[in-house]
């Protein structure tokens, strides 16, 4: 099995909330990555060749609420940050389907906020060993971490904000519309009712595609009936790269291998890639925007 993402261009950027609500910056907010020990460190290594960036020292933690060991790492890059894990022991209910870890100002009000804007509390604040998680659920099965950290991170500003690709069914897009923008104090850029089919591998179709923005960074709700070819469906985050053929060939490269595309809609190129890496998780990594 294999770490999906995309790649494509985007030619307009959103325009920033005016409320921050709980959010730190996207810039703290990462996608969540589960590979096989064996072949953390070669993922690891793909993914800075493709994309740049740094990463912290790797080590060996518990994370769960419950007794587990994982490796651990993060990865800094100017398009997205990843937490990477490969767990040596089973992995504990529900972690592994979570899809990002957003850091938030107070983790107690921000679960509190979560609950009233209709998220389900999967696992109830606790403590790690550099600060507190909860993990949330949203209308429409989209699972997220919440996390605090006692000394506060310091990470440069990304240069592209990466994209949360989140697939909803039409009967509840909108209970997660409503309750992700009460959260998030976002805004819906734009609601498109016959947006390109070729952006889920279906080019003689039509689907539902809304962006939103916040202080958190962006998601792009693909609302489908669930009839998709692979590899979509299953990528969590789209990257905006500067130039996508030249990323494809950085990433082919690496070993990157390429899924989809590329293809043009909506003012973007796009693709879809996959990075080698054994996964846990049905929503590996995902889709990358130039």
């Amino acid at each position: 099995m294999l770490t999906v993402f995309a790649l494509c261009g985007i030619a307009a950027a959103c325009a920033a909330p005016a409320e921050p609500g709980f959010a730190a910056g996207p810039q703290y907010d990462s996608t969540h990555v589960y590979v096989r020990p064996e072949e953390f460190d070669g993922f690891v290594a793909s993914f800075v060749a493709t994309f740049g960036g740094v990463t912290s020292k790797q080590g060996v933690f518990t994370v769960t609420r419950t007794p587990s060991n994982t490796m651990s790492q993060l990865v800094l890059t100017p398009v997205g940050t990843l937490s990477v894990f490969g767990f040596k022991t089973p992995i504990p209910y529900p972690f592994g389907a979570e899809r990002t870890g957003y850091l938030v100002t107070d983790l107690d009000a921000a679960v509190r906020a979560a609950e009233a804007a209709g998220a389900a509390v999967l696992v109830s604040p606790f403590n790690d060993p550099i600060g507190r998680d909860a993990v949330i659920k949203w209308p429409g099965g989209v699972n997220m971490q919440l996390y605090w950290h006692t000394n506060p991170p310091s990470y440069a500003a990304l240069r592209t904000i990466p994209e949360n690709r989140v697939y909803v069914s039409p009967e509840r897009v909108t209970a997660f519309i409503r309750g992700f923008l009460a959260f998030s104090h976002g805004k819906v850029d734009s609601d498109d009712a016959h947006a390109p089919g070729v952006e889920i591998g279906r080019g003689s179709d039509s689907y539902r595609r809304i962006r939103i923005s916040s202080t958190f960074g962006k998601i792009a709700v693909l609302v489908t009936d669930g009839h998709l070819p692979y590899p979509y469906g299953r990528e969590t985050t789209g990257y905006e790269v500067s130039n996508l053929a030249d990323t494809l060939k950085e990433a082919e490269a690496a070993g990157v291998t390429v899924l989809a595309g590329p293809y043009a809609a909506d003012r973007r190129n796009g693709a879809v890639v996959a990075i080698s890496g054994r996964v846990y998780r049905r929503n590996p990594l995902s889709r990358c925007r130039t």
